[in-house]
């Protein structure tokens, strides 16, 4: 990996918009989608970026990806894969590959790493994106990032569960979600009198 891959936008940056051409699985067309675009639809971006089609990791990814997306949907997400592929090598992967049988999320292309560079993921030993996941809210902020190397894949339940803590916290900013917290769970609201006691806080 080179060493010089920073994150250049950290998380709670305003994400500047981007536009990128895309393959859509949905309808079987090539569109252009755009952050704008999404924010003016008052839904949270996930961005999924990975190496490349025609390899290994990914179309698990992307078919663990394609079993959540209906709930991702539902939580108000939109998700966006992304790679230095073109749209069309994305048309000819998609109807290849079988584990791709039920993607539908939009499918976007980066050929020239341009968005991959923003997010720092574009890896110019190899022009390969790293497996980087980011959600952005309906305002353009990063809430999250995750960058993982080449070899190692991603849970889209974990992704899942990060999109609805976010969106919940969005609505309720005084509170925060502890660890592998599900919508139901308790919340935590801080305040002088739980430092040091958040045991007693979640066994009272």
């Amino acid at each position: 990996m080179d060493s010089e891959i920073k994150l250049p936008l950290g998380v709670g940056a305003d994400v500047p918009d981007f536009t990128l051409e895309t393959y859509e699985p949905s309808d079987g067309n090539f569109s252009t989608i755009s952050l704008s675009d999404i924010q003016k639809a008052g839904k949270w971006t996930v961005l999924v970026f990975y190496p490349a089609d025609f390899t290994f990791v990914c179309p698990t990814e992307l078919a663990d990806l394609a079993d959540q997306n209906v709930a991702l949907e539902e939580a108000g997400a939109k998700v966006v894969s992304v790679s230095a592929d073109t749209k069309f090598c994305h048309l000819a992967w998609k109807s290849s590959e079988r584990l791709l049988e039920n993607v539908t999320f939009t499918m976007a292309a980066d050929p020239n790493g341009k968005v991959s560079r923003m997010f720092g993921v574009y890896d110019e030993s190899t022009g390969l994106a790293l497996r980087g996941t980011f959600i952005i809210s309906p305002d353009g902020k990063l809430a999250s990032s995750e960058v993982n190397f080449y070899n190692v894949g991603r849970d889209a339940g974990e992704l899942l569960r990060k999109i609805k803590a976010n969106a919940y916290i969005a609505e309720h900013p005084a509170e925060a979600c502890p660890a592998k917290w599900q919508p139901g769970d308790k919340t935590l609201t801080p305040s002088e009198d739980m430092v040091g006691s958040v045991w007693e806080e979640f066994n009272s």
